[in-house]
């Protein structure tokens, strides 16, 4: 469904808040291995002690998009970069302190409308071929368009299991009308579904505010749906499309 990064072990999550629904989507179920460092625009972020959190997708050397319901205070949040598997030390890794973490001043936590961020590194990463930035899709998503969600979320649509290797899954966007029927009412014109009606393939927990790119554009943020993998309730994402111009503006004022 979504692609969050660590969700699941929350508890007290925007999904909590919607009855029926499970708005942590923070996992990949029926993905593979990404390539090693095939994504290099992929965060993962953790807070405190090294909890983790959330996803994101680099968009420059100092800036990172991820969900508004994945927020922290910046101090409590460390980004890590160029990572392919989160339990060896392969020498690709950036840490890198937040500096900021700036919501979409709209966003809505009861009905997850404008679930974006913006994350200001206090330090600008250094681009290899391991970190590198996603470009910013300049139009809104299609449908039937072929797209690939990635993140380290939970595998299980029962129980938990976090991967150690990033995973990928290629997803179709779905149909606004499609999508509206999957969820009556809850459906805004900054949100699209992708993935498979039929289930058993979807973003989950641990996968939130992560990336859906779509031709290598970065056009989708992972951010809720009902359940995992279920038939019939794909992953909702926020349309990023919609945000060029705050996006172009925060960056530039800060």
């Amino acid at each position: 469904m979504a692609v969050f990064l660590l969700a699941v072990l929350l508890g007290t999550t925007v999904a909590a808040q919607l009855k029926g629904y499970d708005d942590d989507d923070d996992k990949i179920i029926g993905g593979y291995d990404c390539p090693a460092h095939s994504q290099p625009w992929q965060v993962y972020l953790t807070y405190g002690d090294g909890n983790r959190w959330c996803g994101g997708s680099l968009i420059n050397d100092q800036w990172i998009i991820s969900a508004a319901h994945c927020y922290k205070p910046p101090s409590t949040l460390v980004a890590h970069l160029g990572e392919q598997d989160t339990t060896r030390d392969e020498g690709t890794e950036q840490h890198i302190q937040v500096e900021k973490a700036i919501r979409y001043p709209k966003y809505n936590a009861r009905t997850t409308d404008n679930d974006i961020m913006l994350i200001k590194l206090s330090v600008p990463a250094q681009f290899n071929n391991f970190v590198q930035p996603v470009p910013i899709s300049p139009n809104c998503p299609v449908t039937g368009a072929n797209c690939l969600v990635s993140g380290w979320g939970n595998l299980l649509t029962s129980g938990v299991e976090y991967p150690n290797v990033l995973q990928c899954l290629n997803v179709p966007i779905i149909s606004p009308s499609a999508c509206q029927t999957s969820y009556p009412g809850r459906i805004t014109s900054n949100m699209f579904c992708a993935g498979y009606l039929e289930g058993g393939k979807d973003s989950c927990q641990g996968d939130s505010g992560g990336p859906l790119v779509c031709d290598g554009q970065l056009t989708g943020v992972v951010s809720w749906g009902a359940g995992c993998a279920e038939r019939n309730y794909p992953g909702v994402y926020t349309t990023v499309c919609n945000y060029r111009s705050w996006i172009e503006e925060v960056i530039a004022n800060n």
